[in-house]
């Protein structure tokens, strides 16, 4: 309709008012045509509405209730089958329970009796263990103390043999060295003694020629080296004086060992006097065979450690009735090899000695 008009409303033969009177005559009437349009499709979409919704919730209604009733028949179906299976598993369960039960019964009471039987062998066992244990242990400290016994009886008895052995092997080295000694001697005596001649008459010799030259130097001395007596009067004393400094050096070098060798004199003898102290007051009650085996048993044992020591090997050596006793053969061997010493006159010799000296320093010696 819009297109049927246009060129009547494009061309010129009617005014701008009539065009716009025309324009919004078509547009109302076109919106009135719209609405009643609208109207009538509300209308009838309305209608189909409901009828629809009566068709849908008729068969709804129909697929429910005949959906429903199937469901409800197989639930209680379902249900009746549940309530036998429960019955049935309540009944097998209880006859299961039962025999479980009366298996858990016997099998706990066969248990416990081989607890029972094996806490019983347990404990017989860890009585004869210990009965054992206790015996054995018994035996050997009895085994131990015989022989601990034993090792301190043979000790005193090897030190007793020992001493026996050791004054028999004295006696006879005794003995035999004094025989090759005795010859001995007697075979380079002889020797000895022709050396000796000659070495006394060398002696002699030299000595009267030793005499005849002193006496010469002296008589020398005297008659023609007077005017240096005053010179040999200050070396004799600077000499003097250098002795006597070196002697007091030495003195006092001698002082200060005799000190420290005193010192020491003194702690050992102190010591040796505990010792001898404690000896003697522990082999007192001993008689003297037995004393003398305990001193040689002690001979090698701290003094500290003594007492101890005295305990241990005095049962040994009480119970040991054969001490015997033995002797000791010493003798003392003297060696004479005739060697004699001149003696002489001390002044004699610091004026020989003064008239040698002289006689070098006159000789440019």
């Amino acid at each position: 309709m819009l297109d049927a008009i246009k060129p009547l409303l494009d061309s010129n033969l009617i005014t701008e008012e009539t065009r716009q009177e025309i324009n919004e005559a078509w547009e109302a009437k076109l919106n009135e045509a719209r609405e009643q349009a609208r109207a009538e499709l509300r209308e009838e979409f309305a209608q189909r509405y409901e009828h629809d919704k009566s068709v849908m919730v008729e068969a709804l209604d129909k697929m429910v209730t005949e959906g429903l009733a199937a469901e409800i028949a197989q639930v209680a179906a379902e249900k009746r089958s549940l309530a036998e299976d429960r019955v049935k598993f309540q009944s097998k369960m209880k006859e299961s329970a039962q025999k479980f039960n009366g298996f858990l019964v016997t099998k706990l009471a066969e248990e416990i009796g081989e607890l029972r039987k094996d806490r019983k062998m347990h404990t017989e066992g860890l009585a004869k263990l210990e009965n054992f244990m206790v015996h054995a242990l018994a035996r050997e400290i009895q085994e131990f103390a015989a022989d601990k016994r034993d090792v301190v009886e043979t000790k005193v008895r090897l030190v007793r043999e020992a001493r026996a052995k050791l004054e028999g092997l004295k006696t006879r080295f005794v003995k035999e060295s004094a025989q090759k000694m005795s010859q001995a001697v007697s075979k380079h005596l002889k020797a000895e003694l022709t050396q000796l001649q000659e070495d006394i008459k060398v002696a002699r010799e030299n000595n009267f020629g030793r005499r005849i030259f002193e006496a010469y130097a002296a008589e020398f001395g005297a008659t023609h080296l007077n005017e240096k007596a005053e010179v040999r009067k200050l070396y004799a004393m600077l000499e003097a004086k250098n002795k006597q400094l070196a002697k007091a050096v030495e003195i006092s070098q001698q002082a200060k060992v005799v000190v420290e060798s005193k010192e020491r004199e003194i702690r050992m003898i102190k010591e040796s006097n505990q010792r001898q102290d404690l000896m003697q007051e522990l082999l007192a009650p001993l008689n003297k065979e037995k004393a003398e085996v305990m001193r040689n048993l002690l001979e090698s044992v701290q003094t500290s450690r003594l007492k101890n020591a005295f305990e241990k090997y005095l049962p040994a050596v009480l119970e040991d009735r054969s001490v015997k006793a033995s002797k000791v053969i010493t003798e003392n061997v003297s060696v004479a090899t005739g060697d004699k010493t001149v003696p002489s006159s001390p002044q004699e010799d610091s004026d020989a000695k003064s008239n040698v000296i002289d006689l070098k320093r006159l000789a440019g010696l």
